[in-house]
């Protein structure tokens, strides 16, 4: 009976985690279509994004439905199966889309946005994060090298096609790891979360917890704790975005509350306000 109420429990949290985190996604494209500006965001957020869940969405999908990978994480962690769910892939699915289109945003003629200039900060993708996403694709292509070369070694203590998928993974840990900093950076020198919005913090703080607590349920129920490290990403990114949640909404509710930062008080026109409340912030 206990079990199967966590079981009810753990569906439950898995689809409101994955409802949290993809509702994250719309807080930000709406505040930049409302102000037909990308300006007090970076485009390195939605950039490395989409390149990290469609490693998400790969790996899931390798998971779920690929019965040799399922096959060797079988012969790796006891005869279980991997604690991967379908809301997961649903979820990773979604964001490519919506990362994509907030990426398309940084594109003034498509949307008729107020154009940035080219050497603004975050107008462009910085270098070292060209850097890192040239250099997770090399890193998994080397990876796929090694299995390839070595598919006749046993999977459950040789190189195996799960590794591969493994590698894949990782990119989206990697990419969570530094994906937040451009923006922290942005709200730091700033001296303000003005056109970053705090709805998307808020919704992926609550999807972070669910995120893992509904990995531990399934580890509960499986009676063995490695459903936590044979999933080591879907543990890191909870407790990843836990982290820079919380350095976001410190910033936005203590350091920089109410501030509209050092490009506006220079004079730069936020769409949102009157004519009056712009003259008078100028003079």
């Amino acid at each position: 009976m206990a079990a199967s109420l966590l079981s009810v429990v753990s569906e439950l949290f898995g689809w409101v985690y994955t409802i949290c985190w993809s509702l994250s996604f719309y807080p930000q494209p709406i505040l930049n279509f409302r102000r037909k500006s990308t300006s007090g965001t970076t485009i390195d957020f939605p950039a490395i994004n989409v390149l990290g869940f469609i490693a998400y969405f790969v790996s899931n999908a390798a998971f779920l439905y690929s019965p040799r990978v399922r096959r060797e994480y079988a012969l790796r962690h006891h005869g279980l199966t991997p604690t991967v769910q379908f809301n997961d892939l649903a979820f990773a699915g979604h964001a490519i889309i919506i990362s994509g289109i907030t990426l398309s945003q940084f594109s003034p003629a498509i949307w008729g946005f107020d154009k940035r200039g080219k050497r603004g900060a975050g107008a462009r993708v910085s270098r070292s994060i060209l850097g890192l996403l040239a250099g997770s694709l090399i890193g998994v292509a080397i990876i796929a090298i090694i299995v390839a070369a070595k598919h006749d070694e046993d999977p459950e203590v040789g190189w195996a096609w799960i590794d591969v998928v493994y590698a894949t993974s990782y990119v989206k840990l990697i990419i969570t790891l530094v994906k937040y900093m451009p923006q922290v950076l942005t709200n730091y020198r700033n001296s303000s979360t003005h056109g970053w919005s705090i709805w998307q913090i808020l919704l992926d703080f609550a999807g972070g917890v669910l995120s893992i607590m509904q990995l531990g349920i399934d580890s509960y129920l499986q009676g063995d704790w490695s459903g936590i490290t044979g999933n080591p990403v879907k543990l890191m990114l909870g407790n990843v975005s836990i982290f820079f949640d919380i350095i976001f909404m410190v910033q936005h509710y203590c350091l920089y509350k109410g501030q509209k930062g050092k490009a506006f008080t220079d004079g730069e026109q936020d769409p949102l306000l009157g004519d009056a409340a712009r003259e008078h912030r100028i003079e």
